[in-house]
């Protein structure tokens, strides 16, 4: 009798490399990823020239929140509508099932809005504890991989989580998936899982790659963060202006020191001295009335001016329309200017969708295969909600023109999806077509039979 190999419980030389380079990876990223999470989310702090803000007034924050503004316009667009086998119909209901059981109509969403704040993100396919397919959605903060740039795939990934003290480590390989515990200032090996994918279980989605650049880079361009600075400053200069400004500076001529004391020879505060004396000034000893007068106050209108100036440079920068940004005229742009200015954020946003593609029908292939079904795994493709947000009448009237015109059956599903009806409609009035049909059929046999015999029927 053979005794079964127990999995090994220390690193090879190999792995240890791997998790060496992967681990340099990740923190050489850390800084960069913290800085555009930092813009995302607001928390971002602007250099003080140190010229026009007085250091009480330094802790002042001003926020535009067009970082979030330029990711979030652009994610809106990217919904996954369904998943398609077109050649498989059996594969194509378990690969709904794999995603409804995921919730990656949410997950989804992470994973591209991480994709376009940080430049990438990761899906990680395994299974559950009861073996079903499990596909997850990963933050670059916590990923790094070894990437193939010839054969755009993954040689290697590491997925880090620190919490507190404690440090625990998934190495993701061709042929098995390694967990590991930190344990001072190396790694054991907690537990090995074999696989047969023959792939490292880890897909990246990048965004904006460059042939020389396949990591992939963010919406939020340095171009970006230099113009959200610029206008965070221009809004603080106008937040100390507002302290300087919001009385009128005043100048007084020819009075005497006495004006500015009290009773008992004291000298007034600036505040009783502003508030007050100015009202009830006395003549000199010449008999000359002392001159009031007041400085010119600023504009803040100038400030708002700059604003819009930095916000629609943003916009040429990002393909954004100027009025997502805050930037509006006194004449307000018609429907048809709207939509001509959204051309650019709608080619973008299916650029977008080809892009991200490849990736996640990678990732629903290898959860097919997890499933352990035989026979080759199927094509899948990923169908996305129209970009350009139509209206529903707009839709409805152009599949009615291409019903008419032949292009399209009136009773194929592909009729309904470009109607915009979504997959849990098209499936009951597909129901209701087959019951329609049966109630339809047994009235033809009903219609051939003798008065009698249907009499007998009923």
């Amino acid at each position: 009798m053979t005794t079964p190999a127990l999995p090994s419980l220390s690193l090879s030389d190999a792995e240890r490399d791997a998790v060496a380079m992967l681990s340099a990876t990740a923190t050489e990223d850390t800084w960069r990823l913290r800085t555009l999470d930092s813009y995302y989310e607001g928390l971002s702090r602007m250099a003080n020239l140190g010229i026009a803000v007085p250091p009480a007034l330094q802790a002042i924050r001003t926020v535009t929140g067009w970082p979030r503004i330029i990711v979030d316009a652009l994610d809106e667009r990217l919904d996954i509508d369904a998943v398609r086998c077109p050649q498989d119909p059996g594969a194509e209901e378990m690969a709904g099932a794999i995603w409804a059981a995921n919730e990656l109509a949410v997950e989804s969403q992470l994973a591209h809005q991480d994709a376009l704040v940080y430049g990438r993100s990761y899906l990680a396919v395994g299974v559950d504890d009861f073996g079903d397919p499990l596909v997850s959605v990963e933050s670059p903060q916590h990923m790094s991989v070894d990437y193939d740039a010839r054969t755009r795939t993954i040689r290697a990934a590491l997925r880090l989580i620190t919490t507190g003290s404690q440090r625990s480590a998934t190495l993701y390989l061709p042929d098995q998936t390694v967990y590991l515990e930190g344990s001072g200032t190396g790694w054991t090996v907690a537990d090995r899982q074999p696989h047969s994918l023959g792939v490292v279980p880890v897909i990246r989605l990048a965004n904006r790659q460059r042939t020389a650049d396949r990591r992939g880079s963010s919406e939020i361009t340095e171009e970006v963060r230099a113009l959200t600075d610029a206008a965070c400053r221009t809004l603080l200069g106008q937040e100390v202006a507002r302290e300087f400004f919001a009385a009128p500076q005043r100048y007084v001529l020819g009075a005497s020191e006495g004006s500015f004391q009290g009773p008992d020879g004291t000298q007034r505060s600036a505040w009783e001295t502003y508030i007050g004396r100015y009202l009830a000034l006395e003549r000199d000893e010449d008999g000359a009335v002392p001159e009031v007068g007041q400085f010119p106050a600023y504009d803040p209108a100038v400030y708002g001016r700059i604003v819009d100036t930095y916000a629609r440079l943003v916009a040429g920068v990002t393909a954004l329309p100027a009025h997502m940004l805050g930037y509006t005229t006194d004449n307000p742009a018609s429907a048809e200017a709207i939509r001509s200015a959204e051309a650019r954020l709608i080619k973008k946003a299916e650029r977008r969708q080809r892009s991200f593609s490849g990736p996640w029908s990678r990732a629903m292939r290898l959860a097919l295969q997890l499933t352990g079904t035989t026979g080759p795994v199927p094509v899948v493709e990923m169908q996305w909600r129209d970009a350009a947000t139509p209206t529903v009448a707009a839709q409805a009237d152009a599949t009615t023109k291409l019903v008419a015109a032949g292009v399209l059956p009136a009773d194929s599903e592909v009729t309904l999806e470009r109607a915009g009806i979504d997959r849990a409609q098209r499936e009951r009035i597909a129901h209701e077509r087959r019951r329609s049909a049966g109630r339809a059929a047994l009235d033809d046999i009903a219609a051939t039979l003798h008065p009698a015999d249907r009499e007998a029927a009923a």
